[in-house]
């Protein structure tokens, strides 16, 4: 978050966001806190197909999550990241977090936690704005491009506009 810290440098210059970014941002949080909290009190039904189709989801999305670490970490600090799953979309780190939560969901059968996912989703959708804004201060055109390639979730890379 907050474009893994400046981009590990530290160093984010006279970049500064607003309040409603810094709301956004810290909202992220509360729905993973209640949902952390709450699935420790959710009963597992073990040997359940859901909760095999879940921990698949889970699983996934660890992994997902891990390929994205190792992209990020291979990459240049100062150059956008378009290699490995940055090349399919600007947020795969997101997607494994959501793919987690959505696993732990459907394992419990739990619609509060469905419905947690869901508020997750949204506030990570609006906090990419934050973000990419950034991106855009630091990358400048490089990400511009890139932005206009690569889908913000997933699904069918853009047309590159030529």
């Amino acid at each position: 978050m907050r474009v893994t810290a400046a981009r590990e440098s530290g160093e984010a210059g006279d970049f500064q966001l607003t309040k409603k970014e810094k709301r956004v941002i810290n909202a992220v949080f509360l729905p993973m806190l209640v949902s952390w909290v709450y699935a420790v009190f959710l009963p597992l039904q073990l040997g359940t197909t859901w909760l095999i189709i879940g921990l698949l989801f889970y699983l996934f999305g660890i992994v997902f999550i891990l390929v994205a670490i190792r992209n990020f970490a291979a990459s240049p600090k100062d150059k956008v990241i378009t290699k490995g799953l940055y090349s399919f979309t600007r947020n795969p780190t997101y997607i494994g977090m959501v793919l987690m939560q959505f696993g732990v969901a459907i394992a419990c059968s739990s619609w509060l936690y469905l419905l947690l996912t869901l508020a997750l989703m949204i506030l990570l959708n609006a906090n990419l704005s934050a973000e990419e804004r950034y991106c855009l201060y630091r990358y400048g055109d490089d990400y511009q491009k890139y932005r206009d390639s690569t889908p913000r979730w997933i699904g069918t890379p853009k047309l590159k506009k030529e």
